[in-house]
């Protein structure tokens, strides 16, 4: 029995935005100041932190950094770091923050179309997402309750690749994962939603030309059906989902 596809979860993040460069210049001062504090003696660029953690939210880049370098941090003062980068992050992005090229024609078609459900589920705080996407030009493409983090939507904050952000959005929209298709960027994310059981498109446009082939394999080899690089490509790819 052939399942139909009625829902779309896009990824935010340099998938319907372009952000993360934003974001991790944002962030990255915060992160070696942490880093600083713990005696640590490494320092990231803003690209390092993207070369490393693409795709993941604070709360796992510092979780990470914890594992990989030895030092604790309470769970208070991790949430007060958190609320600090999410502050940081969101006065970049309402500023500056633009849609990723072509991704506002195809929301507006498909708003209008209305063949497909619409939804946003992203790693970063629900603060964040919402301000990129009035900044864009999206939010009236998304209803109120369907905008998803993992960050902050969830009883227990995590971070993808965790599946539980995509589990949790096929939940509260009421849909099975096979009637949904996931937009993604990156790695992390690609392997959240197919751990979810979502077939996945993957989008590399956000990349720059040179590293656009590299990522069509990476997302590939996460799990991603197709891969595009530019949003024309979407329409035609949704009728052989």
């Amino acid at each position: 029995m052939t399942v139909t596809i009625n829902h779309i979860l896009f990824d935010c993040d340099n998938t319907l935005v372009l952000s993360e460069h934003l974001a991790f210049e944002a962030c990255c001062g915060l992160i070696n100041e942490i880093l600083a504090q713990h005696n640590v003696s490494v320092q990231f660029t803003p690209q390092e932190l993207i070369s490393e953690f693409v795709g993941m939210n604070f709360r796992g880049m510092v979780v990470a950094l914890q594992k990989k370098y030895g030092f604790p941090i309470p769970e208070d003062e991790l949430t007060r770091l958190v609320r600090e980068e999410e502050d940081r992050v969101i006065a970049k992005l309402s500023a500056m923050v633009e849609p990723c090229v072509g991704v506002n024609e195809v929301l507006d078609k498909l708003y209008k179309e209305k063949q497909y459900g619409l939804a946003v589920v992203s790693s970063s705080a629900e603060r964040r997402v919402r301000a990129s996407l009035v900044k864009a030009g999206q939010d009236a493409y998304f209803p109120e309750n369907h905008i998803f983090s993992a960050a902050t939507s969830l009883p227990t904050p995590t971070s993808k690749p965790d599946p539980a952000v995509y589990t949790f959005a096929c939940k509260v929209i009421g849909k099975q994962p096979e009637q949904c298709v996931a937009v993604e960027d990156s790695k992390s994310g690609t392997l959240s939603a197919v751990r979810a059981g979502i077939p996945v498109v993957g989008y590399v446009g956000s990349y720059e030309p040179e590293r656009q082939e590299e990522m069509t394999k990476v997302l590939q080899e996460a799990g991603a059906k197709i891969v595009m690089r530019d949003w024309k490509e979407f329409e035609g790819i949704l009728d052989r989902m």
